[in-house]
């Protein structure tokens, strides 16, 4: 299955080129070019795809702004001539940094990387017994695999969650875990009122938020963003006045 993709880029003869190495591989689906930020989420609230090419810089909203309105989590390969936005790619977990003018060969590079990563995320079924979903609702604990061991942590004791590209981080007043897995797998199994997304690469226990400045969560002495894509749940779930 092709991967689906969309260009948000507003130098036409750029996007051109991505869109014609994405038919050349064969292996991505373009289902749109978008020249600006607002066009862009504008699609994304109607339609969802496996993997966003971005620019850094547009006309109005960067694409940095774009992630942190985003709603669910695609891949995204970022596209700049600029390396010094490599650091906040790694800021925002970005799969991949394309530094323009790149080759079809680094370009196939990046896709076949996403594509193992992918694939390699996937639950075997054979090996992940499915639970009934009355079971699960009721269990106030979880188990994460972290150096080679299952650890058993009560949801409650968790603080937050954290992406880290491919692994996720589970913090504790007492310890970190890292486990191989995705965000979206996490929020999928932490069934209960307590937990809620407040960025696209985090989830907190809102049990434990001390208090809320501006765009930040502070809980026991940790800072965690709002996504502007988040603000709206966040201040409904949380009450705010």
């Amino acid at each position: 299955m092709k991967t689906t993709c969309i260009i948000v880029e507003d130098i036409q003869i750029a996007a051109d080129f991505l869109r014609k190495f994405c038919e050349k591989s064969d292996l991505v689906e373009v289902k749109g070019h978008f020249l600006n930020v607002a066009d862009a989420l504008e699609f994304l609230d109607r339609e969802r795809v496996d993997l966003l090419f971005l620019d850094v810089e547009m006309p109005g909203a960067t694409g940095f702004d774009l992630l942190d309105s985003l709603t669910y989590s695609p891949k995204i390969i970022l596209t700049t001539s600029k390396t010094e936005y490599a650091f906040d790619a790694f800021q925002y977990h970005v799969n991949d940094y394309l530094k323009k003018p790149f080759t079809y060969k680094r370009f196939l590079e990046a896709i076949e990387k996403l594509q193992q990563q992918t694939q390699a995320s996937e639950p075997t079924p054979a090996l992940v017994p499915q639970q009934p979903a009355t079971i699960a609702a009721e269990t106030d604990f979880l188990f994460i695999k972290s150096e080679d061991k299952l650890v058993k942590l009560k949801k409650d004791d968790i603080l937050f969650l954290e992406s880290m590209r491919d692994y996720v981080k589970f913090v504790t007043p007492a310890k970190s875990y890292i486990t191989y897995s995705t965000l979206k797998n996490m929020e999928e199994k932490l069934i209960g009122p307590i937990f809620l997304k407040v960025h696209r690469s985090y989830i907190v226990n809102i049990n434990k938020i001390d208090d809320i400045r501006g765009n930040t969560i502070y809980l026991l002495g940790n800072q965690i963003p709002i996504g502007k894509g988040h603000k709206d749940e966040v201040a409904a779930r949380l009450n705010i006045l």
